[in-house]
């Protein structure tokens, strides 16, 4: 499969390149969860010494870092430096997701393709999956909007939120604990029902790519043109198992740390650990982040939907609870 990828992308001239595993900064993403560890500087270290002077002793130094949940800002810090489309295979890591999808730390597929709009982006995703899963004969790829899915089967609309109407639902549908879990953010709601109610039923033998979602529900998407009420973010499922997600990148630094400060409002909000946003992205932002997008993929789930796997174990030489 690895072998597969990078044949793939060697072919389109993309560049792989290598981003770090520990950084100084997190996402702000109040669904995620994240690894913290402090690096320590030892009293014992020294600075180089100027010449003809002694060794400097340096006081010991204690920083916060951070495991990532994805390559992705550090990736974008490389396009807005000149890198060109550029891709990765790499570890990431997210706290308090273990299960059958699941494993704390885990390998992903990155990419972003320079002058590509999204819907260029999810012909090439079409082409990766088609090439990886030759001989396996998966039905034709199929596209659909969010509120189109969303719709058929909840009868919901996506883009509008109705308190009354999404409770009323949750009721009839056997979800009643809903009502407490969600309470009025529309974007919770979103995500609950369609966990429940539409991702089982998604990409039967095929590749399914849901874009269109609500703007509620993209911090790194840029809304798009023709509705504001719907961002430019695609979601890739087979079998009813999420793949990946992948937007039309944002490019506009003010947005984005607009967006920050209000997801970093939710967790203060929710009582989660809140921690500074990453300046240096929003930097290299206002450098400029030439027009691109972007995708990342679970390759552990890829690689499960691949060998006919039942669980992420399965395909992991040392799963969690072996590590």
């Amino acid at each position: 499969m690895l072998a597969g990828i990078r044949q793939f992308f060697a072919e389109r001239s993309v560049l792989e390149v290598e981003t770090p595993l520990l950084g100084h900064s997190i996402g702000t993403d109040p669904q995620l969860e994240f690894f913290i560890t402090e690096y320590c500087l030892s009293p014992g270290m020294v600075c180089m010494p100027q010449a003809g002077r002694e060794p400097a002793r340096q006081s010991p130094l204690r920083q916060t870092l951070f495991l990532q949940t994805s390559p992705e800002f550090a990736m974008k810090r490389l396009l807005a430096a000149g890198s060109g489309s550029i891709y990765q295979i790499g570890k990431a890591f997210r706290n308090g997701e273990s299960g059958r999808f699941h494993n704390p730390e885990f390998t992903m597929l990155e990419w972003y393709r320079v002058g590509f709009t999204l819907p260029q982006l999810m012909d090439e995703i079409a082409e990766l999956i088609a090439g990886l899963f030759s001989g396996q004969s998966l039905q034709k790829t199929q596209r659909v909007s969010y509120q189109d899915i969303f719709c058929s089967f909840t009868g919901l609309d996506p883009l509008v939120f109705s308190y009354q109407d999404y409770c009323a639902f949750a009721g009839d549908s056997g979800l009643s604990e809903a009502v407490d879990i969600c309470g009025h953010d529309h974007a919770v709601w979103l995500d609950f029902i369609f966990s429940h109610k539409v991702q089982p039923h998604l990409g039967d033998n095929a590749l399914c790519m849901v874009y269109g979602y609500p703007a509620c529900q993209s911090s790194l998407a840029r809304i798009n043109e023709q509705c504001a009420l719907t961002t430019d973010r695609v979601e890739l499922f087979i079998n009813g198992i999420e793949l990946g997600n992948g937007y039309y990148e944002l490019a506009d630094a003010e947005e984005q740390s607009r967006r920050f400060d209000k997801e970093l409002a939710i967790r203060q909000q929710h009582q989660l650990p809140v921690f500074v946003k990453d300046k240096r992205l929003i930097s290299a932002l206002e450098s400029g982040l030439p027009e691109c997008s972007g995708v990342a993929i679970g390759l552990d789930r890829l690689l499960m939907l691949l060998s006919g796997s039942v669980s992420i174990d399965d395909v992991l030489s040392f799963p969690i609870h072996r590590a």
